[in-house]
Protein backbone atom coordinates (compact mmCIF):
# COMPACT_ATOMS: atom_id res chain seq x y z
CA UNK A 1 0.00 0.00 0.00
CA UNK A 2 1.38 2.97 -0.75
CA UNK A 3 2.51 5.56 1.48
CA UNK A 4 -0.75 8.31 -0.41
CA UNK A 5 -3.17 5.61 -0.02
CA UNK A 6 -2.41 5.77 3.76
CA UNK A 7 -2.31 9.57 4.05
CA UNK A 8 -5.58 9.84 2.15
CA UNK A 9 -7.36 6.92 4.56
CA UNK A 10 -6.02 8.94 7.88
CA UNK A 11 -7.58 12.54 6.64
CA UNK A 12 -10.62 10.84 5.56
CA UNK A 13 -10.95 9.54 9.35
CA UNK A 14 -11.19 12.76 10.29
CA UNK A 15 -12.63 14.65 7.43
CA UNK A 16 -15.66 14.53 4.61
CA UNK A 17 -14.05 16.86 1.87
CA UNK A 18 -10.74 17.87 1.26
CA UNK A 19 -10.04 21.22 -0.34
CA UNK A 20 -6.98 22.90 -1.10
CA UNK A 21 -7.20 26.88 -2.54
CA UNK A 22 -4.98 29.52 -3.54
CA UNK A 23 -4.61 33.03 -1.66
CA UNK A 24 -7.40 34.31 -3.34
CA UNK A 25 -9.95 31.20 -2.31
CA UNK A 26 -10.34 29.70 -5.49
CA UNK A 27 -10.58 25.94 -5.21
CA UNK A 28 -8.06 24.37 -7.13
CA UNK A 29 -8.46 20.72 -5.55
CA UNK A 30 -11.32 18.80 -4.35
CA UNK A 31 -11.90 15.58 -3.07
CA UNK A 32 -14.65 13.28 -0.54
CA UNK A 33 -17.84 14.10 0.14
CA UNK A 34 -19.99 17.71 -1.07
CA UNK A 35 -22.13 19.43 0.95
CA UNK A 36 -25.12 17.87 -0.89
CA UNK A 37 -25.69 14.80 -3.42
CA UNK A 38 -26.22 17.48 -6.36
CA UNK A 39 -22.95 19.34 -5.25
CA UNK A 40 -19.67 16.48 -5.89
CA UNK A 41 -16.31 17.73 -4.49
CA UNK A 42 -14.91 17.77 -7.63
CA UNK A 43 -17.87 20.67 -8.95
CA UNK A 44 -16.03 22.98 -6.56
CA UNK A 45 -13.09 23.41 -8.40
CA UNK A 46 -12.50 26.62 -10.09
CA UNK A 47 -15.10 28.14 -7.41
CA UNK A 48 -14.33 30.08 -4.81
CA UNK A 49 -14.61 29.14 -1.51
CA UNK A 50 -16.17 32.83 0.03
CA UNK A 51 -18.67 32.37 -2.68
CA UNK A 52 -19.92 29.04 -1.56
CA UNK A 53 -20.41 29.78 2.35
CA UNK A 54 -22.65 32.01 4.10
CA UNK A 55 -21.59 35.96 4.36
CA UNK A 56 -20.86 35.60 7.97
CA UNK A 57 -19.20 32.49 7.84
CA UNK A 58 -16.57 33.79 4.48
CA UNK A 59 -15.79 37.21 6.15
CA UNK A 60 -14.69 35.03 9.36
CA UNK A 61 -12.57 32.27 7.13
CA UNK A 62 -11.13 35.83 4.85
CA UNK A 63 -9.19 36.67 8.41
CA UNK A 64 -8.25 33.33 9.21
CA UNK A 65 -6.74 32.82 5.62
CA UNK A 66 -5.51 36.14 5.72
CA UNK A 67 -3.68 35.67 9.42
CA UNK A 68 -2.39 31.60 8.58
CA UNK A 69 1.26 31.26 8.29
CA UNK A 70 3.27 28.85 6.72
CA UNK A 71 3.64 25.60 8.35
CA UNK A 72 0.98 26.43 11.06
CA UNK A 73 -2.46 25.10 11.70
CA UNK A 74 -5.70 27.16 11.83
CA UNK A 75 -8.38 26.27 15.12
CA UNK A 76 -11.82 24.75 14.34
CA UNK A 77 -13.54 27.08 12.36
CA UNK A 78 -17.86 26.98 12.35
CA UNK A 79 -19.13 27.51 8.76
CA UNK A 80 -22.42 27.35 6.55
CA UNK A 81 -22.11 25.95 3.13
CA UNK A 82 -24.33 26.79 0.62
CA UNK A 83 -26.03 23.75 -0.40
CA UNK A 84 -28.53 24.79 -3.35
CA UNK A 85 -31.99 26.36 -2.97
CA UNK A 86 -31.81 28.83 0.30
CA UNK A 87 -30.21 25.79 1.74
CA UNK A 88 -26.95 25.48 4.07
CA UNK A 89 -24.64 22.73 5.71
CA UNK A 90 -23.30 23.73 8.94
CA UNK A 91 -19.34 22.32 8.86
CA UNK A 92 -16.52 22.59 11.28
CA UNK A 93 -13.22 22.96 9.08
CA UNK A 94 -9.60 23.79 9.44
CA UNK A 95 -6.82 25.04 7.62
CA UNK A 96 -2.98 24.18 7.16
CA UNK A 97 -0.20 26.29 5.27
CA UNK A 98 2.14 22.84 3.87
CA UNK A 99 5.19 25.14 3.27
CA UNK A 100 5.64 22.86 -0.23
CA UNK A 101 2.32 24.10 -1.45
CA UNK A 102 2.85 27.62 -0.68
CA UNK A 103 1.34 30.10 -1.14
CA UNK A 104 -1.47 27.46 -1.43
CA UNK A 105 -3.82 26.28 1.63
CA UNK A 106 -4.87 22.73 2.55
CA UNK A 107 -8.51 22.15 3.70
CA UNK A 108 -10.49 19.41 6.14
CA UNK A 109 -14.25 19.76 6.06
CA UNK A 110 -16.17 18.10 8.31
CA UNK A 111 -20.16 18.07 8.11
CA UNK A 112 -21.84 18.61 11.25
CA UNK A 113 -25.47 17.50 10.41
CA UNK A 114 -27.58 17.25 7.23
CA UNK A 115 -28.57 20.51 4.88
CA UNK A 116 -31.71 22.77 5.95
CA UNK A 117 -33.48 25.32 5.52
CA UNK A 118 -32.37 29.54 5.85
CA UNK A 119 -36.06 29.71 6.49
CA UNK A 120 -39.76 28.36 5.39
CA UNK A 121 -41.46 31.17 3.63
CA UNK A 122 -44.99 29.21 4.76
CA UNK A 123 -44.15 29.18 8.05
CA UNK A 124 -46.47 30.83 10.98
CA UNK A 125 -45.53 33.74 12.37
CA UNK A 126 -43.99 34.05 15.80
CA UNK A 127 -46.39 33.38 19.04
CA UNK A 128 -46.99 36.07 21.19
CA UNK A 129 -45.90 35.87 24.80
CA UNK A 130 -48.84 34.65 26.12
CA UNK A 131 -49.55 32.02 23.45
CA UNK A 132 -46.23 30.96 23.70
CA UNK A 133 -46.38 30.00 27.22
CA UNK A 134 -49.59 28.28 26.67
CA UNK A 135 -47.96 26.56 24.31
CA UNK A 136 -45.44 25.27 26.28
CA UNK A 137 -47.57 23.97 28.99
CA UNK A 138 -49.65 22.36 26.19
CA UNK A 139 -46.55 20.52 25.14
CA UNK A 140 -44.80 19.91 28.56
CA UNK A 141 -47.46 19.05 30.39
CA UNK A 142 -48.78 16.30 27.73
CA UNK A 143 -48.71 12.03 28.12
CA UNK A 144 -46.32 11.73 25.37
CA UNK A 145 -43.67 14.91 26.14
CA UNK A 146 -40.34 14.20 24.88
CA UNK A 147 -37.30 14.18 27.09
CA UNK A 148 -35.60 15.74 24.89
CA UNK A 149 -37.65 19.09 25.06
CA UNK A 150 -35.87 22.05 25.95
CA UNK A 151 -36.27 26.11 25.80
CA UNK A 152 -34.17 27.73 23.56
CA UNK A 153 -33.76 31.60 24.21
CA UNK A 154 -32.87 33.63 21.27
CA UNK A 155 -31.94 37.14 21.65
CA UNK A 156 -30.92 38.89 17.96
CA UNK A 157 -29.74 42.11 18.96
CA UNK A 158 -29.58 44.37 15.56
CA UNK A 159 -32.88 43.25 14.88
CA UNK A 160 -34.59 46.28 16.11
CA UNK A 161 -33.04 48.47 13.86
CA UNK A 162 -33.78 47.04 10.73
CA UNK A 163 -37.77 48.51 11.28
CA UNK A 164 -35.32 51.76 10.02
CA UNK A 165 -35.06 49.38 6.74
CA UNK A 166 -38.66 49.58 5.46
CA UNK A 167 -39.81 46.93 3.33
CA UNK A 168 -36.34 44.77 3.72
CA UNK A 169 -36.83 45.00 7.49
CA UNK A 170 -39.84 44.02 7.73
CA UNK A 171 -38.88 41.04 5.19
CA UNK A 172 -35.97 40.46 7.70
CA UNK A 173 -38.24 40.49 10.77
CA UNK A 174 -40.60 37.76 9.15
CA UNK A 175 -37.67 35.71 8.05
CA UNK A 176 -36.17 35.51 11.23
CA UNK A 177 -39.83 34.71 13.24
CA UNK A 178 -39.52 31.63 9.92
CA UNK A 179 -36.55 30.47 10.59
CA UNK A 180 -37.70 30.11 14.16
CA UNK A 181 -40.66 27.84 13.78
CA UNK A 182 -39.40 26.05 11.50
CA UNK A 183 -36.64 25.33 14.07
CA UNK A 184 -39.15 24.63 16.75
CA UNK A 185 -40.09 21.01 18.18
CA UNK A 186 -43.02 21.16 15.85
CA UNK A 187 -43.16 23.55 13.59
CA UNK A 188 -45.25 25.94 15.46
CA UNK A 189 -43.45 26.38 18.70
CA UNK A 190 -41.80 29.94 18.33
CA UNK A 191 -42.59 32.86 20.22
CA UNK A 192 -41.59 36.29 20.16
CA UNK A 193 -41.32 38.12 23.48
CA UNK A 194 -39.52 41.47 22.75
CA UNK A 195 -38.26 43.49 19.59
CA UNK A 196 -35.16 41.03 19.71
CA UNK A 197 -36.03 38.65 22.04
CA UNK A 198 -37.22 35.12 21.02
CA UNK A 199 -37.98 31.88 23.07
CA UNK A 200 -38.96 28.55 21.14
CA UNK A 201 -39.46 24.52 22.23
CA UNK A 202 -37.13 22.56 20.48
CA UNK A 203 -35.23 18.82 20.33
CA UNK A 204 -31.87 19.29 21.59
CA UNK A 205 -30.94 15.48 19.94
CA UNK A 206 -31.55 17.80 16.31
CA UNK A 207 -27.98 19.69 15.93
CA UNK A 208 -28.95 23.35 14.29
CA UNK A 209 -26.70 26.46 14.15
CA UNK A 210 -29.42 29.00 15.33
CA UNK A 211 -26.94 31.66 16.03
CA UNK A 212 -25.35 31.03 12.81
CA UNK A 213 -28.89 31.26 10.41
CA UNK A 214 -29.96 34.53 12.21
CA UNK A 215 -26.37 36.17 11.42
CA UNK A 216 -26.69 34.75 7.56
CA UNK A 217 -30.58 36.15 7.28
CA UNK A 218 -29.44 39.86 8.16
CA UNK A 219 -26.33 39.90 6.07
CA UNK A 220 -28.72 39.00 3.49
CA UNK A 221 -30.70 41.92 4.25
CA UNK A 222 -27.06 44.18 4.68
CA UNK A 223 -27.43 44.12 8.42
CA UNK A 224 -25.44 42.33 10.89
CA UNK A 225 -26.69 40.95 13.55
CA UNK A 226 -25.33 39.57 16.93
CA UNK A 227 -26.81 36.26 18.29
CA UNK A 228 -26.67 34.94 21.53
CA UNK A 229 -28.90 31.19 21.43
CA UNK A 230 -29.29 29.35 24.77
CA UNK A 231 -30.95 25.73 25.47
CA UNK A 232 -32.71 25.76 29.10
CA UNK A 233 -33.76 22.52 30.09
CA UNK A 234 -37.09 21.72 30.69
CA UNK A 235 -36.58 19.47 33.95
CA UNK A 236 -36.25 20.37 37.40
CA UNK A 237 -35.95 18.26 40.34
CA UNK A 238 -38.40 16.33 37.71
CA UNK A 239 -41.27 18.46 38.08
CA UNK A 240 -42.12 19.86 34.83
CA UNK A 241 -44.59 22.33 36.69
CA UNK A 242 -42.02 24.16 38.80
CA UNK A 243 -40.16 24.59 35.28
CA UNK A 244 -43.59 25.86 33.83
CA UNK A 245 -44.46 28.50 36.70
CA UNK A 246 -40.71 29.43 36.53
CA UNK A 247 -40.63 29.94 32.88
CA UNK A 248 -43.70 31.86 33.34
CA UNK A 249 -42.15 34.17 35.95
CA UNK A 250 -39.08 34.53 34.65
CA UNK A 251 -41.05 35.45 30.85
CA UNK A 252 -43.30 38.05 32.63
CA UNK A 253 -40.34 39.27 34.99
CA UNK A 254 -38.83 40.22 32.38
CA UNK A 255 -41.09 41.92 29.97
CA UNK A 256 -42.71 44.24 32.64
CA UNK A 257 -38.72 45.16 33.39
CA UNK A 258 -38.61 43.52 36.87
CA UNK A 259 -36.83 40.13 37.24
CA UNK A 260 -33.19 42.54 36.90
CA UNK A 261 -34.27 44.48 34.13
CA UNK A 262 -35.21 44.25 30.67
CA UNK A 263 -31.29 44.30 30.17
CA UNK A 264 -30.87 40.72 31.70
CA UNK A 265 -31.23 37.69 29.21
CA UNK A 266 -34.06 35.18 29.63
CA UNK A 267 -32.02 32.68 30.21
CA UNK A 268 -29.71 34.45 32.87
CA UNK A 269 -33.54 35.25 34.36
CA UNK A 270 -34.97 31.77 34.16
CA UNK A 271 -31.94 29.78 35.66
CA UNK A 272 -31.82 32.83 38.27
CA UNK A 273 -35.59 32.41 39.06
CA UNK A 274 -34.98 28.52 39.50
CA UNK A 275 -32.13 29.04 41.42
CA UNK A 276 -34.19 31.69 44.21
CA UNK A 277 -37.04 29.08 44.20
CA UNK A 278 -34.47 26.71 45.04
CA UNK A 279 -33.48 29.12 47.99
CA UNK A 280 -36.68 29.78 49.41
CA UNK A 281 -37.80 26.61 49.45
CA UNK A 282 -34.70 25.37 51.87
CA UNK A 283 -35.45 28.97 53.61
CA UNK A 284 -39.25 27.87 54.63
CA UNK A 285 -38.42 24.49 55.15
CA UNK A 286 -35.06 25.51 57.54
CA UNK A 287 -37.17 28.62 59.10
CA UNK A 288 -34.31 30.90 57.82
CA UNK A 289 -35.72 34.17 57.98
CA UNK A 290 -36.51 36.91 60.52
CA UNK A 291 -39.90 37.99 61.52
CA UNK A 292 -40.14 42.00 62.49
CA UNK A 293 -42.77 43.16 64.38
CA UNK A 294 -44.61 46.71 64.06
CA UNK A 295 -47.23 48.09 66.53
CA UNK A 296 -50.95 48.84 65.29
CA UNK A 297 -52.98 51.15 67.77
CA UNK A 298 -55.81 51.84 69.17
CA UNK A 299 -56.38 55.59 67.85
CA UNK A 300 -58.46 56.70 70.90
CA UNK A 301 -56.24 55.40 73.47
CA UNK A 302 -52.31 55.41 72.13
CA UNK A 303 -52.42 51.93 73.43
CA UNK A 304 -51.28 48.79 71.00
CA UNK A 305 -53.47 46.68 70.04
CA UNK A 306 -51.52 44.15 68.08
CA UNK A 307 -48.23 43.71 65.94
CA UNK A 308 -47.82 42.68 62.73
CA UNK A 309 -45.44 40.21 62.16
CA UNK A 310 -43.70 40.73 59.22
CA UNK A 311 -40.94 38.94 56.96
CA UNK A 312 -37.36 39.98 56.44
CA UNK A 313 -35.06 38.38 54.37
CA UNK A 314 -31.15 38.00 54.85
CA UNK A 315 -29.56 39.97 51.87
CA UNK A 316 -32.95 41.44 50.59
CA UNK A 317 -33.74 45.40 50.21
CA UNK A 318 -37.52 44.17 50.75
CA UNK A 319 -39.90 41.21 50.65
CA UNK A 320 -42.45 42.02 48.30
CA UNK A 321 -40.62 40.66 44.89
CA UNK A 322 -39.89 37.35 46.69
CA UNK A 323 -43.22 36.92 47.65
CA UNK A 324 -44.41 37.06 44.18
CA UNK A 325 -42.41 34.61 42.96
CA UNK A 326 -43.24 32.24 45.51
CA UNK A 327 -46.83 33.19 44.99
CA UNK A 328 -46.16 32.95 41.16
CA UNK A 329 -44.07 29.30 41.83
CA UNK A 330 -46.84 28.05 44.29
CA UNK A 331 -44.60 28.05 47.14
CA UNK A 332 -46.03 30.36 49.01
CA UNK A 333 -48.23 27.89 51.16
CA UNK A 334 -45.30 26.39 53.05
CA UNK A 335 -44.05 29.98 53.82
CA UNK A 336 -46.99 31.33 55.34
CA UNK A 337 -46.93 27.84 57.56
CA UNK A 338 -43.72 29.19 58.68
CA UNK A 339 -44.69 32.20 59.51
CA UNK A 340 -47.33 31.22 61.78
CA UNK A 341 -44.93 28.91 63.29
CA UNK A 342 -42.51 31.75 64.18
CA UNK A 343 -45.15 33.85 65.05
CA UNK A 344 -46.68 31.41 67.73
CA UNK A 345 -42.90 30.30 68.66
CA UNK A 346 -42.56 34.36 69.94
CA UNK A 347 -45.83 34.68 71.65
CA UNK A 348 -44.96 31.54 73.52
CA UNK A 349 -41.62 32.66 74.62
CA UNK A 350 -41.50 34.40 78.95
CA UNK A 351 -42.32 37.98 79.05
CA UNK A 352 -44.98 38.20 75.93
CA UNK A 353 -47.60 38.39 78.52
CA UNK A 354 -51.03 39.83 76.93
CA UNK A 355 -48.84 40.41 73.35
CA UNK A 356 -51.24 39.70 70.12
CA UNK A 357 -49.60 38.96 66.34
CA UNK A 358 -51.00 39.46 63.36
CA UNK A 359 -49.44 37.22 60.02
CA UNK A 360 -50.04 37.51 56.70
CA UNK A 361 -51.84 34.40 54.78
CA UNK A 362 -51.48 34.63 50.68
CA UNK A 363 -54.87 34.47 48.83
CA UNK A 364 -52.93 31.12 47.43
CA UNK A 365 -52.84 29.72 51.03
CA UNK A 366 -56.45 29.16 51.06
CA UNK A 367 -56.75 27.54 47.99
CA UNK A 368 -57.16 23.58 49.99
CA UNK A 369 -57.28 22.99 53.20
CA UNK A 370 -53.58 22.68 54.41
CA UNK A 371 -52.56 25.98 55.83
CA UNK A 372 -55.97 26.45 58.07
CA UNK A 373 -55.15 22.55 58.85
CA UNK A 374 -51.70 23.35 59.91
CA UNK A 375 -52.35 26.44 61.94
CA UNK A 376 -55.45 24.31 63.95
CA UNK A 377 -52.88 21.81 64.96
CA UNK A 378 -50.16 24.23 66.08
CA UNK A 379 -52.81 25.69 68.66
CA UNK A 380 -54.25 22.37 69.36
CA UNK A 381 -52.77 22.02 72.54
CA UNK A 382 -52.86 25.74 73.21
CA UNK A 383 -56.56 26.75 72.19
CA UNK A 384 -56.11 30.19 74.12
CA UNK A 385 -53.09 31.22 71.93
CA UNK A 386 -55.73 31.69 69.30
CA UNK A 387 -57.55 34.66 70.95
CA UNK A 388 -53.93 36.00 70.49
CA UNK A 389 -53.55 35.30 66.95
CA UNK A 390 -54.94 37.50 63.88
CA UNK A 391 -54.96 35.99 59.79
CA UNK A 392 -54.31 38.84 57.08
CA UNK A 393 -55.40 37.80 54.18
CA UNK A 394 -53.52 39.49 51.33
CA UNK A 395 -55.00 40.04 48.07
CA UNK A 396 -51.61 39.49 46.29
CA UNK A 397 -52.36 36.57 44.89
CA UNK A 398 -56.38 36.67 44.16
CA UNK A 399 -58.66 33.67 45.52
CA UNK A 400 -59.88 31.58 42.94
CA UNK A 401 -62.63 30.26 44.52
CA UNK A 402 -64.20 32.88 47.52
CA UNK A 403 -66.49 30.59 48.49
CA UNK A 404 -64.72 27.62 49.95
CA UNK A 405 -62.16 30.32 51.01
CA UNK A 406 -64.92 31.74 53.48
CA UNK A 407 -65.02 28.03 54.40
CA UNK A 408 -61.64 27.72 55.18
CA UNK A 409 -61.45 30.66 57.31
CA UNK A 410 -64.73 30.20 59.24
CA UNK A 411 -62.96 27.36 60.59
CA UNK A 412 -60.45 29.27 62.04
CA UNK A 413 -62.86 32.34 62.95
CA UNK A 414 -64.43 28.93 65.21
CA UNK A 415 -62.07 28.28 66.46
CA UNK A 416 -61.38 31.96 68.44
CA UNK A 417 -58.74 33.17 65.43
CA UNK A 418 -59.89 36.73 63.78
CA UNK A 419 -59.64 37.22 60.63
CA UNK A 420 -58.84 40.50 58.55
CA UNK A 421 -58.90 41.75 54.69
CA UNK A 422 -55.64 43.42 53.96
CA UNK A 423 -54.82 46.23 51.62
CA UNK A 424 -58.17 46.70 51.27
CA UNK A 425 -58.49 49.01 47.79
CA UNK A 426 -55.43 48.00 46.30
CA UNK A 427 -57.05 45.24 44.36
CA UNK A 428 -60.17 44.93 42.08
CA UNK A 429 -61.56 42.36 44.54
CA UNK A 430 -61.22 44.07 47.68
CA UNK A 431 -65.15 44.57 48.31
CA UNK A 432 -65.86 41.08 46.52
CA UNK A 433 -63.80 39.82 49.60
CA UNK A 434 -65.85 41.92 51.84
CA UNK A 435 -68.94 40.67 50.54
CA UNK A 436 -68.06 37.13 50.46
CA UNK A 437 -65.72 36.44 53.58
CA UNK A 438 -66.51 36.49 56.73
CA UNK A 439 -63.88 38.58 58.66
CA UNK A 440 -63.46 40.79 62.04
CA UNK A 441 -61.37 43.55 60.56
CA UNK A 442 -60.64 45.51 57.40
CA UNK A 443 -57.49 46.79 57.06
CA UNK A 444 -57.45 50.03 54.45
CA UNK A 445 -54.40 50.55 51.73
CA UNK A 446 -52.05 52.94 52.78
CA UNK A 447 -52.16 54.67 49.14
CA UNK A 448 -55.70 56.23 50.32
CA UNK A 449 -54.01 57.62 53.47
CA UNK A 450 -51.45 59.07 51.93
CA UNK A 451 -53.39 61.72 50.32
CA UNK A 452 -56.39 62.33 53.00
CA UNK A 453 -55.05 65.64 54.28
CA UNK A 454 -55.56 67.30 50.98
CA UNK A 455 -58.10 64.92 48.79
CA UNK A 456 -61.09 65.62 50.06
CA UNK A 457 -62.29 62.07 47.76
CA UNK A 458 -59.91 59.87 50.03
CA UNK A 459 -61.95 61.33 53.02
CA UNK A 460 -65.13 60.55 51.92
CA UNK A 461 -64.27 56.90 50.39
CA UNK A 462 -62.54 56.60 53.42
CA UNK A 463 -65.27 57.54 55.80
CA UNK A 464 -67.71 55.17 53.65
CA UNK A 465 -66.05 52.25 54.19
CA UNK A 466 -66.20 52.55 57.86
CA UNK A 467 -69.49 53.19 57.95
CA UNK A 468 -69.64 50.23 55.84
CA UNK A 469 -67.76 48.40 58.26
CA UNK A 470 -69.43 49.42 61.31
CA UNK A 471 -72.57 48.24 60.28
CA UNK A 472 -71.34 44.86 59.23
CA UNK A 473 -69.88 45.39 62.72
CA UNK A 474 -66.22 44.79 61.24
CA UNK A 475 -63.58 46.67 62.38
CA UNK A 476 -61.07 49.24 60.21
CA UNK A 477 -57.54 49.71 60.42
CA UNK A 478 -55.77 52.34 58.30
CA UNK A 479 -51.56 51.76 57.30
CA UNK A 480 -48.97 54.06 56.41
CA UNK A 481 -49.81 56.83 59.32
CA UNK A 482 -46.72 59.05 59.52
CA UNK A 483 -48.17 62.54 61.05
CA UNK A 484 -50.45 63.62 64.11
CA UNK A 485 -52.63 65.17 61.38
CA UNK A 486 -53.24 62.03 59.64
CA UNK A 487 -53.90 60.37 63.06
CA UNK A 488 -56.23 62.92 64.42
CA UNK A 489 -58.29 62.73 60.81
CA UNK A 490 -59.06 59.02 60.77
CA UNK A 491 -59.68 59.08 64.31
CA UNK A 492 -62.42 61.57 63.43
CA UNK A 493 -63.93 59.68 60.60
CA UNK A 494 -64.31 56.79 63.18
CA UNK A 495 -61.31 54.48 62.20
CA UNK A 496 -60.53 52.35 64.48
CA UNK A 497 -56.83 51.35 64.50
CA UNK A 498 -53.55 52.89 62.68
CA UNK A 499 -50.73 51.08 61.41
CA UNK A 500 -47.72 53.70 60.70
CA UNK A 501 -44.12 55.16 61.43
CA UNK A 502 -45.40 57.99 63.43
CA UNK A 503 -46.09 54.30 66.30
CA UNK A 504 -43.12 52.43 65.26
CA UNK A 505 -41.44 50.82 62.30
CA UNK A 506 -40.84 47.36 62.27
CA UNK A 507 -38.57 45.67 64.77
CA UNK A 508 -36.68 42.57 65.75
CA UNK A 509 -38.47 42.66 69.21
CA UNK A 510 -42.33 43.75 69.65
CA UNK A 511 -41.92 47.61 71.66
CA UNK A 512 -45.32 47.61 73.71
CA UNK A 513 -44.59 51.27 74.84
CA UNK A 514 -44.08 53.80 72.01
CA UNK A 515 -41.95 57.02 71.80
CA UNK A 516 -43.58 59.40 69.32
CA UNK A 517 -45.10 62.55 69.30
CA UNK A 518 -44.43 65.73 71.06
CA UNK A 519 -44.07 64.71 74.81
CA UNK A 520 -47.18 65.06 76.29
CA UNK A 521 -48.51 62.99 73.53
CA UNK A 522 -46.40 60.73 74.25
CA UNK A 523 -46.96 60.45 77.61
CA UNK A 524 -51.00 60.27 76.71
CA UNK A 525 -50.53 57.52 74.29
CA UNK A 526 -48.19 54.88 76.55
CA UNK A 527 -50.70 52.20 77.47
CA UNK A 528 -51.12 48.95 78.14
CA UNK A 529 -51.41 46.02 75.20
CA UNK A 530 -54.73 45.71 74.81
CA UNK A 531 -57.01 42.77 73.56
CA UNK A 532 -59.01 42.04 71.24
CA UNK A 533 -61.91 44.56 72.27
Amino acid sequence: MSIRKRLLGLAFASSDLLLEIDRDGRITFGLGSGPSAQTSAESLIGSSLFDGIGKASAKLLERVVADLAAGSRSAPVEVLFRSGDDRVRRATIRLFGLPDLAPNISISVAWEGPAYALHDPHARPALTPGAFLDRARDLLTAPDASADMTVAFVDVVGLAAAEGLGEAGQRLTARVEAALQAASIDGASAGKLGPERFAMLRDRTIAHDLAGEMRELGLSEGLTLDVAATDVGTETGGNTLNTLRALRFAVEGCLNGGAGGPELSFTASLSRTLKDADAFRAMARDRSFDLHYQPIVDLKTGGVHHFEALARFKGSAGPADTIRMAEELALIDAFDIAVAEKALSRLRRPGAGLMKFAVNVSGASLADDRYVQAVLRMTASKPDERRRLIVEVTESAALADIESANRRLGALRAAGIRVCIDDFGAGSASYDYLRGLSVDTVKIDGRFVEGIQTDSRARTMIGHLVDLCRSMKVETIAEMIETEDVADILRDLGVNQGQGWLFGKAEAEPRTVLAYGEPAAAVRRVGAVFGWG
